[in-house]
């Protein structure tokens, strides 16, 4: 194993934030992982607070004992004997766990349906980057372009679960979109789709600072109330939209935004979210509506998303909350998201400041 210093080789504990109950996470020393002959351990740079971890925390989602956090940058700080690709000093972002690369669904390079890929909230948990240091395997990791803020490249995950919503839509230049919840994903989503030429976007969401975020980014707003369905099935909307993105997980953002569609149009659903929507089946039917799902990355997610990144055009800044985090006030951080006082991602720090 190789190891940076003597003054990393000498620290065997760190700091993590530790989920106990709903609303409760504490920071504590653990020890720091252990590195296998292909691991890799890096001392983590910037976290950012996804939408699952809000949930885990303000709805009690999470498993007590874990620490989460999976949207992360980070520099190399030692690795395993058998490990190739990677030295210290490098730096990375956590990309996808790998798949079976076997199976039909790997072959049609959608690895997100890998038939051997596990259960959200079902394997065994591995601990996230809440925490100094994080140990992950060497296929796990994406190299940070030369001289990219690691603070923006902690973006690199959550924009590629934006890319694949946009993916599964089949969104093209000059279509409308409408976009139900302008929270951080919402929000790249708007980005990632000006990115690709689209420039008819209204986005749908009920807090003033993220409605506000939304049209600094290119959209025009509106309140849920706003969209109204149209009086019948059979009928359509005066402006509908080729594409709908639900980014809130919000039943009922999901049934508003099919009414919006127009006829042969596609609803995708992007959040997560406990309470289940009644779609019209009748509308469905007889204008021919998609509805699917978008589950984390394409396969070439992560290289595109840290190519948008990496575009000096691309308003990665105004996607990021502009003071970070450090560990001991992510539960305030985590509150502040769920009630909306925050609009941009959030980036956690967790590395204690050297005196």
């Amino acid at each position: 194993m190789q190891v940076t210093s003597v003054a990393m080789s000498s620290q065997t504990v760190m700091q993590a934030a530790v989920y106990r109950e709903q609303g409760l996470m504490e920071v504590e020393e653990r020890p720091v992982p252990k590195v296998g002959p292909n691991d890799v351990l890096l001392e983590v740079s910037h976290c950012g607070v996804c939408g699952s971890d809000v949930h885990f925390v303000s709805e009690g989602w999470g498993t007590p004992g874990s620490v989460e956090g999976h949207e992360w940058s980070g520099r190399v700080v030692a690795v395993g004997d058998q490990v190739t690709q990677w030295k210290v000093g490098d730096a990375a972002v956590g990309g996808p766990t790998p798949r079976c690369g076997k199976c039909e669904h790997c072959l049609a390079d959608r690895p997100s349906l890998c038939v051997e890929r596990s259960t959200p909230g079902s394997s065994a948990h591995s601990d996230g980057a809440f925490a100094e240091y994080i140990l992950t395997g060497e296929t796990h990791l994406r190299r940070v372009p030369d001289g990219m803020d690691m603070r923006v490249a902690a973006l690199a995950e959550p924009l590629a679960v934006a890319l694949h919503g946009i993916t599964r839509s089949g969104l093209q230049a000059g279509q409308r979109l409408l976009v139900t919840g302008g929270g951080p994903i919402g929000t790249l989503s708007v980005a990632a789709a000006r990115a690709l030429g689209v420039n008819d976007i209204v986005v749908s969401e009920p807090h003033p600072k993220r409605r506000a975020l939304a049209e600094r980014l290119g959209a025009r707003v509106v309140l849920p109330e706003e969209l109204v369905p149209p009086p019948t099935p059979g009928d359509v909307v005066d402006e509908p939209f080729d594409v709908a993105l639900d980014c809130s997980g919000n039943a009922r953002a999901m049934e508003s935004a099919l009414c919006q569609l127009k006829r042969g149009g596609t609803l995708v659903i992007v959040g997560a979210g406990i309470q289940r929507p009644k779609f019209d089946n009748n509308r469905i039917l007889l204008n021919e509506l998609v509805i699917t799902g978008a589950f984390v990355y394409d396969a070439d997610g992560f290289e595109r998303s840290l190519e948008l990144l990496a575009d000096p055009n691309f308003p990665s800044e105004v996607l990021i909350e502009p003071d970070d985090v450090p560990l001991e006030q992510i539960l305030d951080a985590i509150g502040r998201l769920h009630e909306g006082e925050l609009a941009a991602k959030v980036m956690i720090v967790p590395t204690r400041a050297t005196t």
